[in-house]
């Protein structure tokens, strides 16, 4: 009885396995071309609530990837004689994308964000992987500077990034090779315009019909060394990069021209105080930044400068004496109930955390920043200092809420226009930052007595959903 029971146990397994075998053979079907092509079944599945179409045997996996962040803003704590800062809430993502492992060797996304009402690109590209270690992106997709730019803000330990990232490159059309090694990880590309939205799109299709004009080139180079790389629960990043930058025809402030500005507290708040406006007869820019970030199994920390340098065209240009848009920031953030921050090698970068507790984790967060827009003394861009804590309600690996308490400290020059020299009577900023000698407020820093600027206080909420 025993032998026959396995027998037939054997036998239906090998059922099982011809009809398994069966399935995975290719079906020949035509397409809506009408092209005659090789079809594959597909199985449907959740992954830590996203859906995933996948065949392993054929290196496929298709999945979406949407995202969702709304947040509300209240300021206080300011002198309403110098501004008004309008209390409010928003949506501040609302993203949309469909990435693809086509096969071993190639990856292909789109990713879309429909916060405006109307779609925007954000990542467009196809990815060559076939290589262990390497990765080769041809599209639209965020240039490896920053490691707080290159963070995804799903995982973000703020609701924005700090005031300086702003002076990293983001997104723009080119290539990159990536090479990621345990201890090393380096990145090389070349990249043309941004490609962002619709007024950015015709700024390069005008500069294109009406003048014939370059798009803009860049290079950009990264190294990461990672020293503790066999540690389970620890890591060490130690990382710089720099960029040299052709204009852009992708720029709104025209052509050879860059314009350097910043908020500085949540997107509720639309003024952007530290503002340059466009520097004109821009010949090329350079950049670069050093950062330094780490975590030991809750502990998550991270710092960086990044500086970025106009060169202008000394004949045409009043601006001279320029020196570099600069910034700092250190920030740190603990998981209160044991769990583990992690990091991500292959993009040398930090990634979701791991909840200590059933009902999910409470990260606190503390962050001190700078960043220092005064280039010239006839371009004063303004600078601030800002200082955040936060708390990071870790409620499932989908769903996030976030608690933010900012104070911004900002010089007498970010009055949101980049005043000229302090003694200039014919510019002045949108926003007047004191008060000169008869008691009045006043639009022109060269006035100014008595007043050290617009400082105002911020409490912030988010909700973050991902599926």
């Amino acid at each position: 009885m025993k032998k026959v029971f396995l027998i037939s146990l054997l036998a239906l397994s090998a059922s099982f396995a011809a009809v398994a075998q069966q399935a995975e053979t290719a079906q020949t079907e035509v397409n809506q071309y009408g092209q005659k092509v090789n079809s594959y079944p597909v199985d449907a599945t959740v992954q830590d609530g996203i859906l995933v179409f996948q065949n392993k045997n054929q290196n496929y996996k298709m999945w979406f990837d949407v995202r969702v962040q709304g947040d509300a803003a209240v300021f206080f704590g300011y002198d309403k004689n110098l501004t008004q800062i309008g209390n409010g809430m928003n949506i501040r993502r609302a993203r949309f994308a469909v990435k693809a492992q086509l096969d071993k060797n190639w990856y292909g996304e789109l990713d879309t964000d429909w916060t405006s009402g109307t779609p925007e690109i954000k990542d467009a590209y196809i990815g060559f992987t076939g290589v262990k270690g390497l990765e080769i992106k041809i599209g639209n997709f965020k240039e490896n500077f920053s490691i707080q730019r290159n963070t995804t803000s799903r995982y973000l330990q703020f609701m924005e990034r700090p005031m300086v990232t702003y002076l990293a490159p983001s997104r723009h059309l080119g290539i990159n090779v990536k090479y990621s090694m345990p201890a090393l990880w380096v990145s090389a590309g070349a990249f043309g315009p941004a490609l962002e939205d619709a007024e950015t799109h015709t700024a390069i299709e005008d500069g294109n019909k009406d003048y014939g004009l370059n798009c803009g080139m860049s290079y950009t180079g990264k190294i990461v060394y990672r020293p503790l790389h066999k540690m389970k629960d620890a890591s060490l990043h130690i990382g710089g990069a720099f960029s040299y930058r052709n204009p852009k025809t992708s720029s709104t402030d025209g052509y050879n021209a860059v314009r350097y500005s910043t908020r500085n507290t949540t997107s509720v708040n639309r003024k952007k105080f530290l503002d340059t406006d466009a520097i004109k007869y821009l010949d090329h820019e350079l950049a670069w930044t050093a950062e330094l970030a780490g975590h030991w199994k809750g502990l998550r920390w991270e710092g960086a400068y990044i500086a970025r340098l106009p060169y202008v065209d000394a004949s045409k240009s009043q601006i001279t004496n320029i020196k570099p848009a600069w910034g700092w920031y250190v920030q740190a953030g603990y998981l209160l109930f044991g769990g583990k921050q992690n990091y991500d090698a292959g993009g040398a970068k930090y990634t979701r955390v791991n909840a200590g507790k059933e009902w999910g984790d409470i990260e606190l967060c503390a962050r001190v920043e700078y960043c220092d827009l005064n280039i010239s003394q006839y371009c004063m861009g303004g600078s601030a200092y800002a200082y955040s804590i936060g708390l990071n309600f870790h409620v499932t690996r989908n769903v996030k809420f976030v608690i933010n308490y900012q104070y911004n400290d900002n010089d007498i020059f970010a009055n949101g226009k980049g005043e000229q020299d302090g003694t200039d009577k014919t510019a002045k900023g949108p926003y007047r930052t004191g008060y000169d000698a008869t008691g009045n407020v006043t639009y022109y820093p060269g006035d100014i007595v008595s007043g050290s600027g617009i400082d105002y206080h911020m409490l912030a909420c988010r909700f973050q959903v991902a599926f």
